[in-house]
């Protein structure tokens, strides 16, 4: 990782001593226009399979309200999200944020790291278990789920598959539903799954090689300088960056958008959630979006016109229409006494 502009905390708060899940001093990657939070410190964990997976604890220095779990989208690493942590912890929230699986410095699954694969949704939703297992003890409650597009279906799918501590969730612009541009949907997911089946998932869908796009060409923000601080950040550690989707991830993405659109868990799930749409996505279908949160027993589905996929990192008023819903998220969940010392 030459050239990395690399952020370590010498102090790093360790796990209670009756947690079983081994977790270590990790890296962060931080840039002049990207700085970590004010104490925050990495870790490694060991996911399912041993495999070492990456998280980042976001400490609050005044009064808790809670916790917030972040869920970054694919492609994204722990750095993106230094902002929206420094949101949460002056909202009074500790908040934890990590890598999956196949991304940012966590295990990645193929020798050719830019690739971004996935072998079905059950290793993510057992490495999100392990993620709890590692942090619970130093999560003040009540928690809040907040996950964007890939992070935002992984963790509505692993609330809809049985976990119940959280007191709610919301997803900007979740992965509920995947555009497949000029190839119709059907034909791609059997392409995906056939593909998989005969063994060729870790093979490239087709699209652009190259890391980065010009910010003209991007479909994902209309804020040039956040645009241009994410790029930095990989510049700065190019062991960040992530490519082309494999087919296996792409048949991920098929079933467990599927689970989630037909599947028994969503009803069950009792806590509110806010879906927070992109009204120009280009990337999530917003018709599945809207399908997902009516099966919600508290959902509330809202969508922001014009706005570009990756929401918290669109221009201002963009993310104020986020920050509006979850502030009124937050004041709807009731806390707990608990704010115990952790």
């Amino acid at each position: 990782m030459e050239g990395a502009a690399w952020e370590q905390s010498g102090a790093l708060a360790r796990a209670p001593a009756l947690t079983t899940v081994l977790a270590e001093p990790a890296p962060l990657v931080a840039t002049d226009v990207q700085p970590a939070p004010p104490g925050a410190a990495a870790e490694w964990f060991s996911g399912p399979g041993g495999v070492r997976l990456r998280a980042a604890l976001f400490p609050v220095g005044g009064d808790v309200r809670g916790s917030v779990v972040v869920s970054p989208g694919r492609t994204e690493p722990i750095g993106k999200y230094f902002e929206v942590g420094r949101e949460l912890t002056a909202r009074g929230f500790v908040t934890l944020v990590h890598d999956w699986r196949g991304q940012g410095l966590s295990h990645r699954l193929l020798p050719d790291r830019r690739l971004g694969h996935a072998v079905g949704y059950a290793d993510f939703l057992a490495d999100y278990a392990a993620l709890i297992a590692a942090f619970e003890a130093r999560l003040p409650r009540p928690w809040i789920a907040l996950g964007h597009s890939m992070g935002g279906c992984l963790a509505l799918l692993a609330m809809a598959e049985g976990e119940s501590r959280f007191s709610a969730a919301i997803l900007s612009a979740p992965m509920l539903g995947i555009r497949t541009g000029t190839v119709p949907a059907p034909l791609a997911r059997l392409l995906a799954t056939t593909l998989t089946r005969i063994g060729a998932g870790g093979r490239a869908t087709p699209g652009p090689e190259s890391l980065t796009i010009p910010f003209e060409a991007n479909i994902v923000t209309h804020d040039r300088e956040r645009y241009a601080r994410n790029e930095a950040l990989i510049e700065a550690c190019a062991d960040l960056g992530l490519g082309s989707p494999t087919w296996g991830w792409l048949d991920f993405a098929f079933s467990a958008t599927a689970r989630l659109a037909a599947g028994p868990g969503v009803p069950r799930i009792a806590a509110p959630v806010t879906v927070v749409a992109a009204g120009a996505d280009a990337l999530v279908d917003n018709a599945a979006l809207a399908v997902v949160t009516a099966r919600l027993r508290q959902g509330r589905y809202v969508e922001i016109p014009g706005a570009f996929h990756e929401i918290l990192q669109e221009t201002d008023s963009v993310r104020a229409v986020f920050w509006r819903e979850f502030d009124d998220l937050a004041r709807c969940v009731s806390l707990e006494p608990n704010l115990s010392k952790t």
